[in-house]
């Protein structure tokens, strides 16, 4: 099999997480013709969000530990079959509690199944270009607003929200099935065994999955995905508000958000490359410092023009970090866990996704004003840094390899195993 075909894999990586995470968010577009049709309430709605944020967290766990024992072709296939199935039933509740338990769970569980198992079996297909290649498959978030959403939006205005629902539960399947089809591990797969002395090899412990995650560099990993996340979902959720409360009208208040939803993607193609070229811990800590100062920044602006340049800054910031942590992941504890590992990751950053705008909204009830969710974001985030900092070292020939270097066969001496150009 042709190394090239690792491109497939970051492409329908990009796609399955396009898809699954844009159906998931599109509720935003269906809630208030929902709630019109209905009679149900927007909280009554929207709790269906939160439930899928929680079921997703943990689904992302169980999937990525499923993917490393089973495969990721029949995990991401069952993941795509019950995506359109989740939004068939949803698109026919007749109560409110019925919509909650199909779409909050049924959708929520599908859409776990795409990212942590395609970023562990892309980390596969990659030695070099590794940050890029994941970073791309990450993209296929970014990209979900921009596609999933206006295409809902459109069927919402030619028909109604269950059709549209329907269609787009249709459309998951047809695209998803697929491309689930194509994926595939490398031709040369190791075994547990080789895979252990290879890490062994890569200076990687060979540890077992449960004590991997109680080892102190998976604390520090999921630590610091969880406080990046808690720190940016505030902002992110409840932005277009404040723009609107410094004076932004509603439409160009929405377009604060859209770009900075591009400068995001954008984001996480230009931190790929660079961790790729200057090391993945020190892109992820200057990236997490940008997103600090990026959010105490929010305090001080109030025109259109400045909400526009900060929204560059801080959505190059928080997209571009997100696909490094499992960069990170796969250096410290090698593929043979992957799937398990930055799936566990991945369930603690929900929370964290989750944390932020239920804080915001208290915020703003108890103050009625959002300064305080700024700052305490901002504290949160540096917070992000202060234990990335406390990343141990990456093992050698993972260090090596993110600076650029390898280690001389002319200098493999007891105690001696120094990288050189």
């Amino acid at each position: 099999m042709k190394p090239s075909y690792g491109w497939v894999i970051v492409a329908v990586g990009a796609l399955m997480t396009c898809v699954g995470i844009g159906a998931m968010f599109s509720l935003a577009v269906y809630l208030a013709p929902m709630s019109a049709d209905t009679g149900w309430s927007r909280t009554g709605i929207s709790s269906a969000m939160t439930l899928d944020f929680l079921v997703m967290g943990v689904a992302s766990f169980a999937w990525g530990a499923a993917s490393d024992r089973f495969g990721t072709r029949i995990v991401v296939l069952t993941g795509a079959v019950l995506l359109g199935l989740a939004l068939q039933l949803a698109s026919r509740a007749t109560s409110l509690i019925e919509f909650q338990l199909t779409y909050g769970i049924l959708v929520g569980l599908a859409a776990g199944s795409f990212f942590a198992p395609m970023i562990a079996a892309t980390t596969r297909w990659f030695e070099n270009n590794r940050s890029l290649a994941v970073s791309l498959v990450s993209a296929g978030m970014g990209v979900a607003p921009m596609t999933i959403s206006p295409f809902a939006g459109w069927l919402i205005s030619a028909y109604d929200w269950r059709v549209a629902m329907m269609v787009i539960g249709i459309t998951a399947w047809i695209l998803l099935i697929p491309a689930a089809l194509l994926v595939r591990p490398p031709s040369q797969v190791p075994t547990d065994a080789a895979a252990s002395k290879a890490d062994a090899a890569a200076g990687r412990p060979g540890l077992s999955a449960v004590q991997a995650l109680r080892s102190p560099q998976f604390v520090v990993l999921a630590l610091t995905f969880f406080l990046c996340c808690a720190a940016h979902s505030g902002p992110i959720f409840h932005m277009v508000s404040y723009a609107m409360l410094c004076g932004v009208p509603a439409m160009a208040a929405v377009s604060i958000y859209s770009v900075e939803g591009l400068a995001g993607l954008g984001g996480r193609l230009l931190l790929g490359v660079l961790a790729d070229r200057l090391g993945v811990k020190r892109v992820l800590v200057t990236g997490l410092l940008v997103q600090a100062l990026a959010i105490g920044t929010y305090l001080a602006v109030g025109r259109l023009g400045e909400f526009y340049l900060l929204a560059v800054m801080f959505g190059t910031a928080y997209g571009g970090v997100m696909p490094l942590y499992a960069v990170l992941a796969r250096e410290y504890f090698g593929q043979r866990i992957m799937g398990t590992v930055f799936g566990a990751a991945t369930m603690v950053s929900s929370l964290g996704m989750a944390f932020g705008p239920l804080a915001g909204g208290w915020v703003f009830d108890t103050f009625d004003a959002y300064s305080w969710l700024y700052i305490g974001s901002m504290s949160v985030a540096l917070g992000a840094v202060a234990v990335a900092l406390a990343f141990p070292p990456l093992p050698l020939r993972a260090r090596c390899a993110a600076d650029g270097v390898s280690k001389s066969p002319a200098t493999r001496m007891p105690g001696f195993t120094p990288c050189f150009r």
